[in-house]
């Protein structure tokens, strides 16, 4: 069984650190992040506010990641063993008959709920919010290879995520929603617990069929 999991929202809502927990406790798991298609430098616009356009669709190369996803699709072993493999998941949990036939992909980003082909292939989706001052207060604390430019946050990255947080509830887009105020323990376990049941569910499914 093939199962595909979205990890999004905010900016420094927490989003790879879940991920990467996710990562190491389910079986078969691989990951891809939607930061390692951003376009070179050159290709981004500098748009009306003044500032790179980062925080957009067109800032990602959505083709080229959209193929990463179909390889995986149409044969999760093989892009397994060349992006490498994780069978942790405890046998009480799937027993291990179905740990073999069970494969996983998450596919982490803060742009994952407003391109259509992403959308369809997501079992599952998961977006992270903070508010406003958390966000700025993270994302100000951190130490990025390229600096923000000063006015960055307010001028761009916040109003990016209103943005195109409108527009998935305006394309009613069906996400689990996660506080990410909560500790890093609390998302894990209410985010694990909701995949395993999941997969125990679909499962069950085809059992019946």
């Amino acid at each position: 069984m093939k199962y595909v999991i979205g990890i999004g929202g905010v900016t420094n809502g927490g989003k790879t650190t879940l991920t990467d927990k996710l990562y190491r406790a389910l079986p078969n798991c691989c990951v891809v992040h939607q930061d390692d298609f951003f376009k070179p430098q050159d290709e981004i616009e500098v748009g009306e506010d003044g500032f790179k356009q980062y925080d957009v669709i067109t800032a990602l190369d959505m083709e080229a990641m959209m193929s990463t996803i179909y390889a995986w699709l149409e044969n999760p072993v093989k892009f397994e063993r060349s992006h490498g493999i994780n069978n942790t998941l405890d046998s009480e949990i799937i027993p291990r008959s179905r740990d073999e036939d069970t494969h996983i992909l998450i596919v982490e980003g803060f742009l994952l709920y407003t391109h259509g082909p992403l959308i369809d292939v997501l079992n599952q989706r998961y977006f992270i919010s903070i508010p406003y001052e958390e966000c700025k207060r993270r994302r100000c604390s951190r130490n990025y290879a390229v600096p923000d430019p000063p006015g960055l946050f307010d001028g761009h990255v916040w109003p990016m995520y209103v943005k195109h947080t409108k527009m998935m509830e305006d394309l009613g887009v069906d996400v689990v929603q996660l506080d990410g105020t909560l500790s890093k323990e609390q998302l894990f376990n209410a985010v694990y617990g909701d995949v395993i049941n999941n997969i125990q569910n679909e499962q069950r499914s085809v059992d019946l069929l």
